[in-house]
């Protein structure tokens, strides 16, 4: 009987984490920043109907990059977790940080176990608080540790970039035209240092506003309104009129 063939735990991980990566890497970048009345998520996205964005819970979004198959059914996960801990205690014991560890622990037992591959996906899940200091923001890579995030994050298939671009610019305060306009800008960057146009039709946009009135704060921008809001911060898009969608 032949003996089986070795490999140390550390290369195995190491293996893994590799996979993981790359599929990531495969997908388009999407980036989330702070401004003065909340949480902007934009990201480029062809399809109008698979989106990159969702909402979770009243105050909480959730972004992803990588596998959408995946992603989708962490998505619907946390919407699970969240709609049960809202009706058995209170909608406040909702948080992001509550659920940030139930992804993290997810993807932490997926990535450990040699039974399945790891999920090939990079999380981002926002709280827009009741002032800029009470916003959160997590970004969970695809072996599940947390990462505490402020001001921007990317994740994706050139997120290095993107984060680099993003901290040497993202300013607090910013109005929503202005961190649109830096969004588009950066994940307008190549990896060889040239630029491209993002048509306005491939970006998928979404935001938390704390200033809604409503109890969800989560709002999709399209249309007309997205065409607006590039227009007051000077990106070089191209749009598309539609009416606006103000309400999910």
């Amino acid at each position: 009987m032949s003996t089986p063939f070795y490999v140390s735990p550390q290369q195995a991980m190491a293996d893994r984490a590799e996979y993981a990566r790359k599929g990531i890497a495969r997908g388009r970048s999407l980036v989330v920043l702070q401004y003065a009345d909340g949480i902007v998520f934009v990201g480029e996205n062809p399809s109008r109907a698979l989106h990159k964005f969702s909402e979770i819970y009243d105050r909480i979004g959730f972004a992803a990059a990588g596998k959408y198959n995946e992603y989708e059914n962490l998505r619907i996960g946390g919407v699970r977790y969240a709609d049960l801990r809202g009706y058995t205690y209170d909608r406040d014991d909702v948080t992001a940080r509550g659920l940030a560890n139930v992804y993290a622990q997810t993807l932490g037992t997926i990535f450990s176990s040699a039974a399945e591959k790891p999920y090939e996906v990079e999380l981002v899940v926002a709280e827009v608080g009741e002032t800029p200091d009470g916003d959160q923001i997590y970004r969970l890579p695809h072996d599940g540790s947390i990462v505490d995030e402020h001001g921007s994050v990317a994740v994706g298939g050139n997120a290095e970039q993107i984060s680099s671009y993003l901290d040497q610019r993202h300013q607090d305060g910013m109005s929503l035209a202005e961190a649109l306009k830096l969004a588009v800008q950066s994940l307008s960057r190549e990896p060889n240092g040239g630029e491209r146009e993002i048509p306005a039709e491939r970006l998928e946009v979404a935001i938390l506003d704390r200033t809604r009135p409503q109890q969800r704060k989560f709002k999709r921008i399209v249309g007309r309104q997205l065409a607006r809001l590039l227009e007051e911060g000077g990106a070089s898009t191209a749009t598309e009129a539609e009416d606006p969608e103000d309400d999910e």
